[in-house]
């Protein structure tokens, strides 16, 4: 599986399913929060299937010589 995000939108899916997941503990107190889960599992794969479907690639990895 290839990876198609980069540092910084790995970062701010790390923030914002942290933040989701806080909600169940810690505000509204809703099941919706678990939502955060998956944001959290695409930024530790760093593979977001949309992105592939949409053809998108925020990765910037070296190309071989």
């Amino acid at each position: 599986m290839c990876k198609n995000l980069g540092p910084i939108d790995r970062s701010l899916r790390l923030v914002v399913g942290l933040a989701l997941i806080a909600l169940v503990f810690i505000g509204p107190q809703t099941p919706w929060g678990w939502l955060g889960v998956v944001p959290l599992a695409t930024a530790a794969l760093g593979n977001c299937p949309a992105y592939r479907l949409l053809g998108i690639n925020t990765c910037h990895t070296r190309k071989p010589r």
